[in-house]
Order: C-alpha cells, then structure tokens, then sequence
C-alpha cells in the first residue's frame, strides 16, 4: 500500500486490516487470536476496536499522554504484554537492516519487478550476514 508522506499510519490502519483479512482469507490462513503489536502512536480505544473486528489481539503500548498519577500509568501497563511486544524489535531490525540498501529506501526503478529483485538481493544478503556470522574462519 503506497499513500502520501503527510498521511498518518493512524490513518491507514483500518484499509491495511481489510486488506490483510482479505490476503490471509485467499491463503486459507487463520489469524484468530494472533497479535499485533503497534507503537504508542496508535493507543487508542478506536484503533484496538478496529483490530478486535478481526479476532486479532492488539499488542499497543501504552501511551501516557502525561500522566503523572502512578496509579492510572499501573493501570495502562496491567494489560500491556510486555514479552510479546519486545518480539517486535525482531522485525523492526530487519526493516533497518534493509533500509542500509539504498536502493530500496530511495526508489530510482519504475518497474515493479525490478524493484522487488533488488529488495530480494539485499534480504539475501541480510541473511547470510546472519547465518554466517560467528562461523568465519571455523571448518
């Protein structure tokens, strides 16, 4: 999904569940009782009764709002699951890990399948970075 820079994610969330739904339904894939976790910028009430439309679980972390009483900033975080939003920084890394190709954070191809060749080399090259880190030089 390609919008413009000045239209908020907050924005364009309900248009990328619909689309999910729509994508993992062709698949045959069941996300009933999965997670999404999200950054404080999408806290809200709206945002995680749109994610409950379609039995996902939202994972936001809480956002204060400058709260300054203890027991409300308790409160928030009584529900937040901690261990599964810290899984998010798995994937948040391989996002930076393919922003270092700069091919694919400035877009200079105008076709689609050339584009996605070069995202393909450069995960390529991510994961081999991963897989063989630690083992150079070792038989």
């Amino acid at each position: 999904m390609v919008r413009p820079v000045k239209v908020h994610d907050t924005n364009l969330l309900p248009e990328a569940l619909e689309n999910l739904s729509d994508m993992v339904w062709l698949n045959g894939i069941d996300l009933s009782m999965s997670y999404l976790t999200l950054d404080s910028g999408f806290d809200s009430e709206y945002n995680e009764r749109v994610i409950g439309m379609y039995q996902i679980e939202p994972v936001i972390k809480p956002n204060p709002r400058g709260t300054k009483n203890w027991k409300k900033l308790l409160a928030m975080q009584e529900d937040f699951k901690q261990n599964i939003y810290k899984e998010r920084y798995k994937i948040e890394r391989v996002f930076a890990w393919a922003d270092t190709y700069r091919k694919l954070v400035i877009r200079y191809e105008t076709l689609e399948c050339t584009h996605n060749g070069f995202r393909y080399l450069a995960y390529s090259m991510i994961n081999l970075r991963v897989f063989f880190k630690g083992n150079v030089g070792k038989p």
